[in-house]
């Protein structure tokens, strides 16, 4: 039985993460599947794992990031400066562990999930396992983080982007190195029984509450669509850096009545959630995938985003299970999802073909794309 090595820098909650612990327990039924992560940030993982995974964690420290962050805003100079000179310290132990686990890792595949993690394993990976980078991120144009990309997958065998557009792009960018590009997108391990009747009147989005998400617009955005159907509610699922911003915000417009943060949520709590909304809002600056639109349509639920957020624009066929707002135009994404909201009968419709792209995503499906790299004898 082959083995496989997933390099992770955490296991917590995160699209990547849950990526990650999606692939490991679909493999694990195949092969023998462990984890290597730089960090432990929970004793109770977000996402399950099977029993049969072994996770190896690198550290006990965790990043320090956040108390940094809050002597600076306190001016307590001082503490600032101990925890600068912790997180240097930090920095230098995970690299030098992680390097150290790769060149002792035998596994007959290894699969990085961060950029950093495919140089180092391009550089010090044992020569006679099979080198995969995975990709989750977009580049936005960026020629800084397109390079860095570059740069860190040329020495893998094969480099895996979770969208067409991606795949095509950095195939061009590698067409000079032996890393070959792999087009396979991300997937669904769970199908709801029971999807929604659309008749509730909830409007729901789920994600990090941080800047690239977008959801200081999607404030904006309902507050559009709340001075038009005040019955509505909008439910967010997710926590991060912009909360306090947001919280602001709501108050500014009078909406903590209409508006719900949930905050960080498991699994069978958003699927809850999700049974009883009726149309599902991204507002992402950028998205390489977009995963929660696929769970959404799981459910029956049409999709209003942004076309910014290009991961969005392979999911959603505009017009047939959702809507893609172009140029980031509030007004106009509040004028679709009050077209939703008036028409029950446009939502049960597109709901219908939503749930039919969804299975198109399946992970056993998915899986057999995976098994074909897997499988594949190295190249000299």
């Amino acid at each position: 039985m082959k083995k496989i090595t997933i390099l992770a820098l955490h296991l917590g909650y995160g699209g990547i993460e849950k990526c990650i612990s999606s692939l490991a327990n679909t493999l694990s039924n195949n092969y023998e599947v462990d984890i290597i992560s730089t960090y432990k940030l929970y004793d109770i993982l977000p996402f399950p794992l099977n029993d049969k995974i072994k996770i190896t964690y690198l550290m006990e420290e965790k990043p320090n990031r956040q108390e940094i962050k809050d002597a600076l805003k306190h001016f307590k100079l001082i503490t600032g400066a101990k925890e600068m000179t912790k997180a240097l310290k930090i920095l230098k132990k995970k690299k030098n562990l992680m390097i150290k686990a790769i060149k002792e890792c035998n596994s007959d595949v290894i699969i990085s999930t961060r950029d950093i993690h495919n140089l180092w394993l391009g550089k010090y990976g044992s020569k006679d396992s099979l080198k995969i980078g995975w990709e989750h991120n977009h580049h936005n144009k960026n020629q800084k983080y397109i390079n860095k990309i570059v740069n860190s997958v040329s020495n893998l065998d094969y480099f895996v982007l979770v969208s067409k557009e991606l795949e095509e792009f950095y195939r061009q960018k590698l067409q000079e190195k032996n890393c070959k590009t792999i087009y396979i997108p991300n997937t669904l391990d769970y199908y709801p029984k029971k999807v929604s009747n659309l008749e509730e009147k909830n409007i729901i989005s789920v994600g990090r509450l941080s800047p690239e998400k977008g959801y200081l617009d999607l404030i904006d955005v309902y507050k559009l669509v709340n001075e038009v159907y005040p019955d509505w509610k909008l439910n967010i699922i997710g926590d991060g850096i912009e909360k306090e911003k947001i919280e602001q915000k709501i108050e500014k417009y009078h909406l903590q009545d209409s508006i719900i943060l949930h905050g960080y949520q498991n699994k069978d709590y958003i699927n809850q959630l999700l049974q009883k909304s009726s149309v599902y809002v991204m507002c992402s600056h950028t998205e390489s995938f977009g995963i929660v639109l696929l769970e959404a349509f799981s459910f029956g639920i049409p999709c209003v985003a942004f076309n910014s957020a290009r991961g969005a624009t392979e999911i959603i066929s505009n017009n047939w299970d959702g809507y893609l707002i172009k140029d980031r135009d509030n007004e106009q994404m509040a004028r679709k999802i009050c077209e939703l909201i008036s028409n029950q009968n446009r939502r049960i419709i597109m709901g219908a073909n939503g749930i039919k792209k969804a299975k198109q995503y399946d992970i056993n499906e998915i899986k057999k794309e995976w098994i074909k790299i897997i499988e594949c004898k190295k190249s000299s």
